[in-house]
């Protein structure tokens, strides 16, 4: 028999159309259709279909999540933000502030150096010189999908990882520091572990620095305002694969141009 109406559809159907649908069309023009669309959207098996398919969860998922819809949105912008990580594009995106010595270099990882290194997709890292070499960069959380209300609201945790390794046969220091910018490039928060001093005669081993505990940063209280971020990475020897991470921390939150709590 023919339908006449879409309404007339299962439910079950309804729900894996929607499920196919981006989910912002579906918040900002599916949502307001009618009460039917607007119930269905708002099922917590709506979200959870959709966290599945894009592989956000796994079948046997057992961790709680309070509010499926906003875990979505968390996740789908869970990604490092950092742009050209690992120097595959040379010094792009980087701000080069101090260049001292021989200055900064971009060498491929070599046979030996790529076994040591615990991820076998970096082929190439930053070199540093004998004297000090900095470098920053700039994440624009507003213009990466952080709007001033998931920030304000949501408060998600930054998760801020780097590697980095010396030469065997000198001495040298890695330090890190990461500021949280307000919209005015005002410091709101800073992470800066204390400095890694590297004797002569080392081991050349890679290290990882992270943030306290498992490896998160997280900046609390989260100021109300935040559209950036600033990635400050200076070292004094070779480093590779900084990563910034804004992590899911479900709350309540309304996306752009809509006007309803979600």
């Amino acid at each position: 028999m023919a339908v006449g109406n879409i309404n007339e559809l299962p439910e079950s159907i309804l729900l894996e159309l929607f499920t196919h649908i981006p989910a912002r069309q579906l918040l900002l023009r599916c949502r307001p259709v009618c009460s039917l669309w607007r119930d269905l959207i708002d099922l917590v098996t709506l979200w959870k279909r959709k966290c599945l398919r894009e592989g956000f969860i796994t079948e046997d998922w057992d961790q709680p999540v309070a509010d499926w819809k906003i875990f979505y949105f968390l996740r789908s912008l869970h990604r490092n933000l950092l742009h050209n990580p690992c120097a595959e594009e040379g010094f792009e995106f980087w701000s080069l502030d101090v260049n001292g010595g021989d200055e900064w270099k971009v060498e491929d990882l070599s046979g030996d150096q790529r076994k040591e290194f615990p991820n076998d997709q970096v082929k190439k890292y930053f070199v540093t010189s004998y004297y000090t070499c900095l470098k920053s960069q700039v994440v624009d959380l507003k213009a990466e999908g952080y709007w001033e209300e998931l920030m304000d609201t949501t408060r998600p945790d930054i998760e801020v990882k780097d590697w980095f390794a010396a030469r065997p046969d000198c001495g040298s220091k890695y330090q890190l520091c990461v500021q949280l910018l307000s919209s005015a490039h005002a410091p709101l928060g800073t992470f800066q572990p204390d400095p890694a001093t590297i004797q002569q005669k080392s081991d050349a081993k890679w290290r990882e620095v992270c943030g306290p505990g498992r490896g998160q940063v997280a900046y609390r209280p989260w100021p109300r305002l935040q559209s950036q971020a600033w990635v400050h990475i200076p070292a004094l020897l070779l480093l590779t694969r900084e990563k910034t991470l804004v992590k899911p921390r479900p709350r309540r939150l309304t996306v752009p141009g809509h006007e309803r709590r979600l």
